[in-house]
C-alpha cells in the first residue's frame, strides 16, 4: 500500500468530543482546524488524500497538488469539492452518504415540534411572568396545534425524507411526497407521490430534503410560498439556497404562512445582515441538523472505509465518475453524468 500525506483542511468541523479512525494508516496526518480559501494552496500541496467538511478544494493544477490522488468530502453534499478538475485528472472524489439519517430526522421533528407546540414561545411567556399573573391555572398564551391527523409534505424522498415519512407516520400524520425520478411508496397509509405545487398546497408542514442543483436553486420562492396553508410551516435542514430567503421573510411578516424552521441559510456561516435573522415564527439553527455524536463517528468511519477501498484497489461512494485503483493506471468512468448534492 503507497501511503501518504493526508490531509483535513477543516478537521474543527468534525470535533474532537469522539475517538476518530487512525488516519495515520494511510501516512503522515495533517489537521488544520479551519482552512480560509487563501490558505487551501499551500496547505494540500502535498497531499496525497485530502478530507474536506466545507473547505473549497480543486484539482486543476497538477503542479500545485503532485501528489493528490484521491478527495474525500466528509459528507452527502460535494458542492464545495471541484469534481470535475479532479475527474480530469482521474483523480476519485468520494463522498459518504446516508451517515447522518437519524440524527437528521430527529432535528426535523424537534423543529417541528417546537413550533406546532408553540415551546419556545410559552416558555419566554412563563419567564416574563405571563403565567404567575394569569387568573387562569393553564395558561395559554399562543395556541398550538396537533400533528395528528395533519399533513406533512416531503420534498425529496431518499434516506432523510423516508426516515422523515416514517416518524410522521408514527405521530397519524398524513404523508405527502414529491420526487422527480419514480421512487417505491412506503409500506404505510396514508401516503401519495404528487406534484409540487399539489404538495405546497395541500400540507400543514412541508420539509425540504432534496438536492441543490441548477433545478432547485431558489425552487421554494413567492409562488410556492403562495400556495401554502396560512397555518402551514416550512422546515428546511437541506440546503440553504433552495430557499428564496428575501420572499420567505416577506411571507412571515405578512402572515402568509404559519412559521419557518431552517437549520440551513444561502451563505454559511449566516451572515449579520440576513434578511431571515430576526424574522418573525422563524427558528434558525446552525447548520446542526448533521452533527450529533453518533451521526459524526459513522461519517469518520465511512470516511476511513472509502480510502480503504480506494486503496484496496475498488474505490466506493464516488461522485464524480472516477474509477481507478490506487497504483494503476487511470480509468474513467461516465464522467459526462456529474451530480451535485
Amino acid at each position: 500500500m503507497r501511503k501518504g500525506t493526508v490531509v483535513f483542511p477543516d478537521a474543527g468541523s468534525i470535533g474532537d468530543d469522539f475517538a476518530w479512525p487512525d488516519f495515520s494508516d494511510f501516512g503522515e496526518v495533517v489537521m488544520y482546524d479551519r482552512t480560509l480559501p487563501e490558505q487551501t494552496e499551500e496547505r494540500i500541496r502535498d497531499a496525497a488524500f485530502i478530507l474536506t467538511k466545507k473547505a473549497g478544494v480543486t484539482a486543476g493544477d497538477p503542479a500545485a497538488t503532485p501528489a493528490l490522488r484521491y478527495i474525500g468530502a466528509l459528507g452527502t453534499g460535494f458542492n464545495h469539492v471541484d469534481i470535475r478538475s479532479a475527474a480530469a485528472r482521474g483523480i476519485p472524489v468520494c463522498n459518504v452518504p446516508d451517515y447522518s439519517t437519524p440524527s437528521v430526522v430527529q432535528h426535523v421533528f424537534t423543529l417541528i415540534l417546537l413550533l406546532s407546540s408553540r415551546v419556545c414561545e410559552l416558555s419566554a411567556s412563563v419567564r416574563r411572568g405571563g403565567w404567575s399573573k394569569s387568573r387562569h391555572p393553564r395558561y395559554r398564551d399562543k395556541p398550538a396545534f396537533e400533528l395528528h391527523g395533519k399533513t406533512l409534505g416531503i420534498v425529496g424522498f431518499g434516506n432523510i425524507g423516508a426516515g422523515v415519512a416514517r416518524v410522521a407516520h408514527g405521530f397519524g400524520m398524513h404523508v405527502l411526497a414529491y420526487a422527480p425520478r419514480p421512487k417505491s411508496a412506503p409500506d404505510f397509509r396514508p401516503f401519495d407521490f404528487v406534484g409540487l405545487n399539489d404538495l405546497f398546497a395541500r400540507s400543514d408542514v412541508v420539509s425540504l430534503h432534496c438536492p441543490l442543483n441548477r433545478e432547485s436553486e431558489g425552487m421554494v420562492d413567492a409562488r410556492l410560498l403562495g400556495l401554502m396553508k396560512t397555518q402551514a410551516l416550512l422546515i428546511n435542514t437541506a440546503r440553504g439556497p433552495l430557499v428564496n430567503e428575501r420572499d420567505l421573510l416577506d411571507a412571515l411578516r405578512e402572515k402568509r404562512i404559519g412559521g419557518a424552521g431552517l437549520d440551513v441559510v444561502a451563505v454559511e456561516p449566516m451572515a449579520d445582515d440576513n434578511p431571515l435573522r430576526f424574522a418573525p415564527n422563524c427558528m434558525i439553527t446552525p447548520h446542526a441538523a448533521w452533527s450529533g455524536v453518533e451521526s459524526r463517528m459513522r461519517l469518520m468511519r465511512i470516511a476511513y472505509d472509502n480510502i480503504r477501498a480506494f486503496l484496496d484497489g475498488a474505490p466506493v461512494n464516488v461522485v464524480n465518475g472516477v474509477a481507478r485503483r490506487a497504483d494503476q493506471r487511470l480509468s474513467r468512468g461516465a464522467n459526462d453524468r456529474i451530480f451535485r448534492a
